[in-house]
């Protein structure tokens, strides 16, 4: 293939480049950049040079034929690798094969089964303090939620109120600080900006959460001699660290990663799932249907597999609002996608949102159709143009997790009530880490 010069791509500022474009709308501008220039797209977003990936065939090369030419970029080294430090997020070669090795155990399909009485047990007490008539802001009832499961299901403690308030509250400032911004793009971390001041505060209330929480499971995490240790992924961890295999700083880094990264896309997929339902009645009373045929008490894992027609809600909730709308890869060596060649060490933009979205691979593509995901549907279409938890190596590890947990909620949920979308207007997007609507979900319990 005769290898071009350079990939075509929007016109940017002098200065700013597109970076101003990107940060007023970043859905936008994926799904132009997308549509107008084709598979491969030169964006000019900062002092990288970044090109934008959209067809399926190349995402699917990046992310598993070829994984081993790319790494998470290095830009993500600063902010977040404060946040999450050398966490199973971000970390890479030798590191992330001992700790995903690690803790591949606790996320075993048989454990991840028992955990789904855990799961239906936090979803059936959060919905007891629910009644007819209530207005919700879903998405923080849900992040609540899920907050609650993944510490108990991964990190083997009760948080109680106030640490979970304690979580919520400074979620805003993690997140505020990871939303496209060009001026803070070239502002260094180090400089004692109201925001920088704000992001570390809310950084050191997260870890002084975390640092309770290893201290109240040391002890308890018993040992590989055990007839049947804890497999939760703390325990795991902590007799890891006993073995003198884990330093205090990587049990933070890892317990930080579980807690934000474990919750945070799973309320945002019950989020929007939600909302779809409450504007696609039809759907919502097929929905209620499959739970009154299958259900014969509180969901149980066997429930969750029978749950087919749920199971296509929640893919196709994630094909239209996908938590994670972009992901990044960086090329450890020059290589060539559509015919162009991708310097080592650019930005490679990998956007869910843009893909997931693009009539070159979805018919009626803004159209929530639950039924596209039927098995004759899905047959031509390219495996990678759905990709909410990524791919390869690097898929995410807590993906039957979180789909189980979406499921058990839902279904409990959907055996007392239904949510109806409490806004007369549709609600804007937000970009940050993952994709957040912008004044939270405002919902509306109703009876069956």
């Amino acid at each position: 293939m005769r290898q071009q010069s350079r990939p075509p791509g929007p016109r940017g500022e002098p200065v700013f480049g597109n970076s101003r474009q990107y940060a007023r709308d970043p859905f936008s501008f994926l799904t132009a950049c997308e549509s107008a220039y084709g598979d491969v797209v030169a964006a000019d977003l900062g002092p990288m040079e970044t090109y934008i990936a959209t067809n399926p065939a190349d995402i699917e090369r990046i992310l598993v034929g070829d994984h081993a030419k790319y790494r998470k970029p290095a830009f993500q080294d600063d902010a977040l690798g404060r946040l999450l430090g050398d966490g199973l997020l971000l970390s890479e070669g030798d590191r992330w094969r001992k700790q995903r090795d690690l803790a591949n155990p606790a996320f075993d399909m048989s454990r991840i089964a028992d955990i789904a009485d855990v799961m239906a047990r936090h979803a059936t007490e959060a919905v007891e303090t629910w009644a007819a008539g209530d207005d919700l802001d879903l998405e923080l009832e849900m992040a609540r939620l899920t907050v609650r499961i993944i510490a108990d299901a991964m990190l083997g403690v009760d948080l109680g109120e106030e640490r979970v308030r304690t979580i919520q509250e400074n979620l805003e400032p993690l997140g505020a600080r990871f939303e496209p911004d060009p001026i803070r793009f070239v502002t260094p971390d180090w400089l004692p900006t109201p925001e920088n001041r704000a992001y570390e505060a809310a950084v050191q209330r997260l870890e002084d959460v975390v640092a309770d929480v290893i201290d109240e499971r040391r002890g308890t995490e018993g040992s590989a001699d055990d007839e049947d240790p804890p497999m939760d992924l703390l325990s795991i961890l902590l007799r890891a660290q006993n073995r003198n295999e884990q330093t205090d700083e990587q049990l933070r880094d890892e317990v930080v990663t579980m807690l934000l990264a474990g919750h945070d896309t799973t309320a945002l997929t019950l989020t929007y799932a939600f909302y779809l339902l409450s504007e696609h009645p039809d759907a919502e009373q097929r929905v209620h249907a499959e739970l009154d045929d299958v259900l014969n008490g509180p969901p149980t894992f066997a429930d969750a597999r029978e749950l087919t027609y749920l199971d296509r809600v929640l893919q196709e909730t994630m094909r239209l609002y996908p938590p994670v709308y972009v992901m990044f890869r960086e090329p450890v060596v020059d290589v060539k996608l559509g015919g162009y060649r991708i310097p080592e060490g650019a930005a490679i933009m990998l956007p869910q949102w843009a893909v997931h979205r693009s009539p070159r691979w979805w018919t009626e593509p803004e159209r929530f159709d639950p039924d596209r995901w039927t098995r004759e549907r899905r047959a031509d279409r390219p495996r990678f143009a759905h990709f909410p938890f990524g791919g390869g190596p690097r898929h995410c590890i807590g993906k039957h997790f979180s789909l189980l947990e979406a499921k058990i909620i839902l279904a409990v949920v959907g055996r007392e009530y239904r949510l109806e979308y409490a806004r007369d207007e549709p609600f804007d997007l937000r970009g940050s880490l993952t994709m957040h609507p912008e004044d939270g979900m405002p919902m509306r319990v109703r009876e069956r």
